[in-house]
């Protein structure tokens, strides 16, 4: 098998901490690992301790290497000059560790569908839709399942008329507004906006990473839940925690940089609050036909107890102190044990698509 990690993304530096993790718990006397990192700038390596060379930034010896989106040449080929190539080893499973664009977003499942592979995670459509935060909140309210007030903009319209764009945000709701890139994730670009000023800055942060820019209402005196999600045609919710934040909102550093927030595990909540929430992260997956795994997170008002679905991400974090393994820990499912089970509802899904057809003869 190989994992895939680093990517082109803003979460570059978050999809290496969770790839540490995620080969911490991987049996050798179980799997035969091939590891491949993906730069900033999309080149494909390989070669020996990937993962710590790219934690030390030198990926000095690393070998360049493709995946041929041809079924009949499967398996990582090491590029050699302009000599051709050279097979490096078969690969039975792709387990991508991408958080972000070029990962998570329905590219790099589109190539592994073109190969014909088995892979972690779920396809094109659940990992753009997942992705694209817009888009998810369509689908969301066409499936009448709660979600905050947003309009999205295009990073076009910021550059173009910065006034008109403010007024159309300032008109969805009062302040505070949070503006984020449409398509990522882990906190990144994301602005929590007091002001007309802070709005104009959070659009620029949020235009650097993203064409498409979300603003959402923000929501006062709010407890923000996480409850993560496994299977492929019939998944299951963990119990729900929730997060205690150290700064004014989760943002990336509290998640990933100082460590200092918290979380309750499981979230107390009325009986009836949590088995709403997790039927809410069901019927999210199953309505953009994910696979695999995602965490789903919400909003819940503290006065009222109303619930808000805010996103859901296809490939969460992975790290020692993410939420995604820690509910499932406390669902009574181990590190170790998850991993594998997502391998093998990879290899589960490769078999279910192996049934279908690419033929047609006509019975005329």
């Amino acid at each position: 098998m190989a994992v895939l990690f680093g990517g082109r993304s803003g979460e570059h530096e978050v999809s290496l901490m969770s790839a540490r993790s995620v080969l911490s718990v991987l049996d050798p006397a179980r799997y035969e690992v091939t590891q491949v990192g993906i730069t900033h700038d999309g080149t494909w390596l390989t070669g020996d301790d990937v993962l710590g060379r790219f934690e030390n930034n030198n990926t000095d010896g690393l070998l360049p290497v493709v995946v041929f989106p041809d079924p009949s040449e499967k398996g990582i080929y090491v590029l050699e000059g302009f000599s051709g190539l050279k097979k490096w080893t078969d690969i039975d499973v792709y387990f991508p560790v991408l958080h972000g664009t070029f990962g998570e977003d329905g590219t790099l499942q589109g190539l592994f569908e073109l190969a014909n592979v088995a892979y972690v995670g779920a396809g094109v459509v659940g990992s753009s839709v997942g992705m694209d935060k817009g888009v998810f909140k369509d689908v969301m309210v066409a499936n009448n399942i709660p979600v905050v007030d947003t309009l999205v903009v295009l990073r076009a319209g910021v550059e173009k008329d910065m006034a008109a764009v403010i007024a159309k945000a300032e008109a969805l709701s009062e302040y505070p507004l949070f503006t984020k890139p449409a398509n990522l994730g882990s906190s990144v670009g994301v602005t929590k906006c007091n002001n007309r000023s802070d709005l104009q800055e959070g659009f620029m942060e949020a235009a650097s990473f993203d064409r498409r820019i979300l603003v959402q209402k923000g929501i006062k005196n709010v407890r923000e839940i996480e409850v993560s999600v496994l299977g492929n045609d019939d998944p299951v919710a963990s119990v729900p925690g929730e997060i205690l934040p150290s700064r004014e909102f989760y943002s990336y550093e509290s998640k990933y940089i100082d460590g200092t927030s918290g979380y309750e595990i499981p979230a107390r909540l009325p009986h009836e609050t949590t088995q709403m929430i997790r039927e809410y992260a069901v019927r999210a997956y199953k309505a953009i036909d994910c696979a695999g795994m995602a965490r789903v997170d919400f909003f819940v008002e503290k006065d009222t107890n109303k619930v808000y679905l805010n996103e859901l991400n296809t490939i969460p974090g992975f790290t020692k102190i993410s939420m995604y393994p820690k509910l499932w820990e406390a669902s009574g499912l181990s590190y170790g044990r998850l991993v594998d089970r997502l391998i093998e509802l990879a290899m589960e899904r490769k078999t279910d698509r192996d049934h279908t057809s690419h033929t047609f003869r006509s019975r005329a």
